[in-house]
């Protein structure tokens, strides 16, 4: 059974939840689950499996460091939802990420019966990829959770080197970054308006919820110009946010020794509740 859907202003063919096709690539055990390495765009992908998928396949995506800090990713699984992600390293969720972000969430969404709105999660610089692909398509967006996120790129990997925050920055990352993005020079950097906290409107627009997470002692990505920024622009927007603070938290470790906090906030979302 089928059904024709639109994705990138093209009709395409949509596998149902009830004959999605099996997962191409190398199969192993992942933490007692089913983890599947295939190839998607020229980028390693992977896709792990619950054991009993919820109704409608809801998914988490991962923005980077897949596998670490996983406690909330392992609840997810087990409460039925699936959980992804595309290697697209060094490249601070650029334009040039988002394409082989699309790429790959067409597969899911087509071949394999994935929900069209997956759940994002953002750990560090992986904020930047979920923001990213939200302020693209907050219509493709369930939710967004950033742990102690990267969401202003002067300040990580800007930060104290380059005079643009109180952190610690990377001025080896933010060469990096000027290279993905395509910056000509510092000053494009800085000016750009392709920073999360300044693509926050088109989210509250269209009614994504954000989940924040952070330590108020991070020295890599300061709370007050990332995440305490985040929750201050979104709420004036009238955009839905939630935020859980770790009093004396360093950048790491991330996530929540009991993750049901994380994993309710999902739940909840996906229930419309």
């Amino acid at each position: 059974m089928t059904f024709p859907t639109l994705i990138l202003g093209i009709a395409l063919t949509a596998a149902t939840t009830d004959d999605p096709r099996p997962f191409p690539g190398r199969v192993s055990d992942w933490h007692g689950f089913v983890r599947h390495d295939f190839r998607v765009d020229g980028a390693d992908a992977i896709v792990v499996e619950p054991p009993e998928p919820l109704p409608g396949r809801p998914w988490a995506w991962r923005g980077e460091f897949f596998g670490a800090f996983p406690n909330a990713d392992l609840e997810l699984l087990r409460r039925g939802w699936h959980l992804a992600y595309l290697a697209v390293p060094d490249q601070f969720g650029s334009p040039r990420a988002m394409d082989h972000w699309e790429t790959f969430y067409e597969m899911l969404v087509r071949d394999h019966g994935f929900s069209p709105k997956p759940a994002l999660i953002g750990l560090s610089r992986g904020a930047l990829y979920c923001m990213a692909w939200a302020a693209r398509h907050p219509d493709r967006t369930l939710l967004v959770y950033l742990d102690n996120g990267v969401c202003d790129f002067r300040s990580w990997p800007g930060g104290r080197p380059k005079g643009l925050g109180e952190g610690k920055g990377s001025p080896e990352e933010w060469s990096k970054l000027l290279r993905a993005y395509g910056f000509r020079d510092d000053e494009e950097a800085i000016a750009s308006r392709l920073n999360p906290v300044d693509r926050l409107a088109p989210l509250a627009r269209a009614g994504v919820p954000i989940l924040l997470v952070y330590g108020d002692a991070d020295t890599v990505v300061p709370h007050r110009e990332n995440s305490e920024v985040v929750f201050e622009r979104y709420r004036a927007l009238g955009g839905e946010v939630e935020r859980i603070v770790k009093p004396g938290q360093d950048h790491h470790p991330h996530g929540l020794d009991d993750p049901r906090p994380i994993v309710e906030f999902f739940e909840r979302v996906r229930r419309g509740g």
